[in-house]
């Protein structure tokens, strides 16, 4: 039988994090899942650097709610300090619960910030996990 621990480090897992990585959390509050937190961590071996971080980062995890604002300004500060290719999560409440943001809505400013979403899964109890990525440049 599996523990919570386990289910962290399996979500984490999906979210594609390694050792060594470092991960911008951007939007934390109150209501962000600190298991989900301190597995991302536990994962990487480092802590998570807040909107300040002004050096290279390996990844983006961000915490939107409906009423936090522009996602697209998020985008666009996560997108700064990014290191190539490196994954962005938007954490959004799951549908029925308060501050759910419809996927329309994170594709919408995904599509104005110059990224498109991938994949969509449950991350946590009460959040959803949405990766976005760069699009591919054709040629």
């Amino acid at each position: 039988m599996a523990d919570s621990a386990d289910v962290d480090a399996q979500a984490v897992a999906r979210l594609g994090f390694t050792s060594g990585q470092v991960v911008q959390e951007i939007g934390y509050d109150d209501d962000a899942d600190d298991d989900l937190r301190a597995a991302i961590e536990g994962v990487t071996g480092t802590e998570l650097v807040d909107e300040d971080y002004d050096d290279v980062t390996d990844g983006a995890v961000i915490w939107f709610r409906e009423d936090d604002g522009d996602l697209t300004d998020y985008l666009v500060d996560a997108m700064t300090v990014l290191d190539d290719n490196g994954p962005i999560w938007v954490l959004t409440p799951k549908s029925g619960r308060g501050g759910h943001v419809s996927h329309s809505d994170i594709e919408e400013a995904a599509t104005t910030s110059g990224l498109h979403a991938m994949t969509t899964f449950s991350i946590a109890p009460d959040w959803s996990a949405t990766r976005l990525a760069t699009r591919g440049r054709g040629k």
